[in-house]
């Protein structure tokens, strides 16, 4: 059976924040970044919030039409780009001066917490750049849906207007289901993990456009 999908939009946007919280509340790296259940649950929302709303700025978002999965992209320019952390907070300040986008996601989603900003870093500095490619941001299934194909199916669209127009396309693996997912995709492991202080991982994958 084939999977509907659809562009969300601004009136998305509860819905894909929901979603997104579910997805990836008990994550490795979420789970990182919001240590134990309670504090977890309070501020996990927020931050996929402002992945939500950065996205709806200057990316597209692809969710299922029944609501069981979505995907966040980015289209990313050739030359050197702000880093996508850097679009939650608004860009640039009065002075023209581009924001310290990492330090202000901490600042929108949780003040107190510096691995919020110190995940945005680690994130930034790993990213490709100087290619043009297309940015996975995040995609999430709900818990209940795993394993039904529609993380494959909301990505194949994409993938196929990659291979067609020749471009590359990028992301970051933050478990190792999802790892092996992109791998029977064509996704590559750059070969330089993002090592967190505990011993969590996200695998950075890169995949060159396919012919036929």
């Amino acid at each position: 059976m084939g999977v509907g999908i659809r562009r969300a939009g601004e009136s998305d946007r509860d819905f894909v924040v929901g979603l997104l919280d579910e997805a990836f509340m008990d994550d490795p790296v979420s789970c990182w970044v919001f240590p134990g259940e309670e504090y977890r649950r309070a501020r996990h929302a927020g931050l996929m919030g402002a992945f939500t709303d950065a996205t709806l700025a200057d990316g597209y978002i692809d969710l299922a039409e029944d609501g069981g999965a979505v995907a966040l992209w980015m289209d990313v320019p050739d030359e050197p780009h702000p880093d996508e952390a850097g679009a939650v907070a608004g860009g640039a300040d009065a002075s023209g001066v581009e924001a310290d986008g990492p330090a202000q996601v901490r600042a929108v989603v949780d003040p107190d917490n510096e691995r919020v900003e110190q995940i945005a870093r680690l994130t930034e500095a790993a990213h490709p750049v100087g290619r043009a490619h297309v940015y996975l941001w995040m995609i999430g299934v709900k818990p209940d849906r795993q394993g039904e194909g529609l993380g494959t199916a909301l990505m194949a669209p994409v993938l196929r207007r990659c291979d067609s127009e020749g471009l590359p396309a990028y992301l970051e693996a933050s478990n190792a289901r999802s790892r092996a997912l992109y791998e029977r995709l064509g996704f590559v492991f750059t070969g330089s993990a993002i090592d967190l202080p505990d011993g969590t991982s996200l695998w950075p994958m890169w995949r060159e456009p396919q012919a036929g």
